[in-house]
């Protein structure tokens, strides 16, 4: 019993981490691709830290297919997080969570047209879900409002995010994930680096401050702790408490930015939340190695 308490407050810890991720990109003055740049840097050397404490090398059982694989994915995670705080910047931390969290249907949708697989009732109802809770959300169907165009970066988010899900579930069960998250990180770093060199230097200290605690504890405390949870529970309850991330993110922008939303973008996320609980008890397996 104690041993699942850890585990739950762990899976908890990480949902408000994960949460707080839109809240520390409304924060930093900076560009998406410099925010971007800076977590994947701070989370770098986290997970580099957390690699020696734990005593295991980063170049574990590496080869050059996997390590390619490593790249590709960080590739795809290079899209996730600048697309993800382009919406933040444009629509806003609730939209931006709203549109990232339709990723399980992004996952079900790329798995029946990449893979031909063919869609379970489950997964019809999980689509039908988030998109009447996504059209709940759009605050209108015109490009010139900020808040659908913010929806729409969310979206491409989730996405890429999905794609990435993938991608990690295809290096097969007992990949290490420190090693996959550090060299995925490290991927971002050496992409970024030249969009954000010229920015950095005009990044005050609340700034660096704020990217430091998005990279080490929204990212690779957020690893660490989600990797930790699994530990004391199976993937479904683990999956299922990380859902509340769009509870937390909502909650937070509205006490911090008072972005008090809608009856309608609150039935809109109870939507989204709803279906992806029921997304971790129709594919407990699908547990992705990436933090988002």
């Amino acid at each position: 019993m104690t041993t699942y308490r850890s585990a739950l407050t762990s899976a908890h810890i990480t949902a408000l981490l994960f949460g707080l991720t839109g809240i520390f990109g409304a924060l930093i003055h900076a560009s998406a691709s410099t925010i971007t740049f800076g977590r994947a840097t701070f989370a770098v050397f986290a997970l580099a830290v957390f690699a020696v404490l734990r005593g295991k090398s980063l170049f574990f059982d590496m080869t050059l297919r996997k390590l390619s694989t490593y790249v590709f994915g960080g590739l795809l995670l290079t899209s996730h997080w600048a697309s993800f705080f382009i919406a933040v910047k444009v629509g806003g931390v609730a939209v931006a969570t709203l549109g990232f969290a339709s990723f399980p249907a992004m996952i079900a949708l790329l798995d029946t047209l990449i893979f031909r697989e063919r869609l379970r009732i489950s997964e019809v109802i999980l689509l039908l879900l988030v998109t009447v809770g996504l059209v709940l959300v759009t605050p209108s169907l015109d490009l010139a409002n900020q808040g659908t165009v913010g929806l729409l970066w969310g979206l491409g988010s989730g996405l890429s995010f999905g794609l990435l899900a993938m991608t990690n579930r295809r290096l097969g069960k007992g990949a290490d994930a420190v090693q996959i998250s550090f060299w995925q990180n490290f991927t971002v770093f050496a992409v970024m680096m030249p969009f954000a060199a010229f920015e950095l230097v005009e990044l005050g200290t609340l700034d660096w401050i704020n990217m430091a605690l998005l990279g080490i504890f929204c990212t690779g405390l957020s690893q660490y702790l989600f990797v930790k949870s699994l530990e004391g529970m199976n993937a479904r309850s683990a999956g299922m408490v990380i859902s509340l991330e769009p509870v937390y993110a909502i909650a937070c922008a509205w006490w911090l930015f008072s972005e008090v939303p809608s009856l309608r973008m609150l039935a809109g996320a109870g939507l989204i939340v709803l279906a992806i609980v029921l997304s971790a008890q129709f594919k407990p397996e699908q547990a992705g190695a990436s933090a988002h």
